[in-house]
């Protein structure tokens, strides 16, 4: 299934799926009633029905495939939010080490780029700090908790946030978790996803360059509302046999920024669901974020955003979340 939540004409939010090639929505409460003379909590939302567990979903998967009409409305005339939103809780992990080379060293070039020889300044930098966190990287997974109030959808602009003047996005792949689980070995591990989704992790890179030195992550520079795009659909796991072998492409206004594929991933989902469940319970609706594919993003080529742009970031299997940049 490809589940999404909307605002309907009353600005209230409501669990549907995505068919007839994503054209059209299926309410899933009034497809309920419809289908079975009565209505059932569990469809309400989207993250009722992934907290209801596997028995619920089998029952959606029913009322998709009857998909009765009157259920049935125009994917244009409604405004998607989040897939879960906002959800009970996200972590954004870094799973790509191509990503983190390639976004030091376009760093360090910004850095000496005023610089009478930035050549000679680059060769004379010192790279310990950089080489730590890659040292630790390939030690364990990182991550950090983002603010999951500030998760919008496909339908809604980011927001450009007053303190910044270097915007960019980044592409990510994302895991909704499905049962609550502690302590979960990484061979279970994959039992525990519901789902994928398409992550667009906005970055103010100024204040983010400000910020990191404070060895404590990222703060303000991912904190501002708006700036946790998701979307467009959660993509049920039944529907994504192999994860790992999807195809990333990033665009903005039309042109392509950059390309990977998640074959890439030094740590899969499996290994950061294990590390983060170690004496810590994971909860449905949960996301975990993969971190920036390699090409991801638009520091990596030293490129930022302007206000008005689209960005297009596309998952193969799972679709194109796109997002317009706005000033306040």
């Amino acid at each position: 299934m490809r589940l999404v939540t909307y605002r309907d004409s009353h600005g209230f939010q409501r669990a549907g799926a995505l068919i007839e090639s994503d054209s059209a929505i299926l309410d899933l409460a009034t497809a309920c009633e419809v289908a079975n003379g009565h209505g059932s909590p569990t469809f309400a939302s989207v993250l009722g029905l992934v907290e209801a567990g596997e028995e619920a979903l089998a029952a959606a998967r029913v009322l998709v495939r009857k998909a009765p009409s009157a259920a049935v409305i125009a994917r244009e005339g409604v405004k998607l939010c989040a897939p879960i939103q906002p959800p009970p809780q996200m972590r954004d992990c870094s799973c790509f080490e191509l990503h983190l080379r390639q976004s030091f060293a376009a760093a360090r070039r910004a850095r000496v780029a005023h610089l009478p020889d930035p050549e000679e300044a680059l060769r004379q930098m010192n790279t310990r700090a950089d080489e730590r966190v890659i040292e630790t990287f390939n030690r364990q997974p990182i991550y950090y908790k983002c603010n999951r109030f500030a998760v919008i959808g496909p339908d809604d602009d980011v927001v450009w946030p007053a303190y910044s003047k270097a915007m960019d996005f980044e592409l990510e792949l994302a895991c909704y978790i499905g049962r609550k689980g502690k302590d979960v070995p990484r061979d279970k591990a994959r039992d525990y996803i519901v789902g994928y989704t398409i992550f667009n992790d906005m970055s103010a890179r100024d204040a983010q360059a400000l910020e990191m030195p404070g060895m404590l992550g990222p703060a303000k520079s991912k904190d501002f509302d708006t700036g946790n795009v998701m979307g467009p659909c959660l993509v049920t796991a039944d529907e994504i046999p192999d994860p790992y072998d999807l195809q990333m492409i990033a665009r903005v206004n039309g042109e392509e920024w950059g390309r990977g594929t998640t074959r890439d991933m030094r740590w899969t989902f499996e290994d950061v669901i294990a590390h983060i469940s170690r004496s810590e319970t994971l909860y449905p609706g949960e996301v975990l974020g993969s971190g920036t594919v390699g090409n991801g993003c638009g520091l990596e080529q030293l490129r930022y955003l302007k206000p008005g742009d689209v960005v297009e970031l596309e998952i193969e299997a799972i679709g194109t979340l796109r997002t317009r940049v706005t000033k306040p």
